[in-house]
């Protein structure tokens, strides 16, 4: 697989192809039951799209990166709210700049961003749309073992 300047291009160039070939229009439908089958389709196709990134991944330095490698370790079918990431790594009061560092991950997907919540257990946004985060989300339910190379951490320590 090529490797991209811009690490979202290719979930981006993913979600496009799956939600089309559910008849998909763009925007999707904000009925999040119909972008299912494609969540599973991204979820299947995880080792592909990590061959076109670097190993490990380069988050940078900051709060940023301390908050994308603390998603990283959220289990697959799991969520964990942005208070409880912003308690982790040792900024209790800074939810709100986990939901800022979550909606600016360049590795959408690898790093499951989709996985944080609100507090009072609300979806929350999602820089691919809502629709999309909540269809991930039940698709992630439904399976009962990670697949490939996503079921461990991509981050550097």
């Amino acid at each position: 697989m090529r490797r991209h300047s811009n690490p979202s291009a290719p979930l981006a160039s993913l979600m496009l192809r799956e939600g089309a070939a559910l008849g998909l229009r763009e925007p999707p439908s904000k009925d999040w039951r119909e972008l299912v089958p494609a969540a599973e389709a991204l979820l299947s196709q995880l080792t592909e799209l990590r061959a076109g990134l670097p190993e490990p991944l380069d988050l940078g330095t900051g709060f940023r990166a301390r908050v994308l490698r603390a998603v990283s370790q959220i289990p697959l079918g799991e969520t964990r709210s942005y208070r409880e990431i912003a308690a982790a790594i040792g900024a209790p009061s800074s939810a709100r700049a986990v939901a800022n560092a979550c909606a600016s991950n360049p590795y959408a997907l690898i790093i499951p961003c989709h996985r944080v919540v609100r507090s009072d257990g609300a979806v929350g946004g999602y820089r691919w749309g809502v629709p999309w985060k909540e269809a991930l989300l039940a698709a992630e339910r439904g399976r009962t073992a990670p697949q490939g190379k996503g079921s461990s951490s991509p981050c550097n320590s």
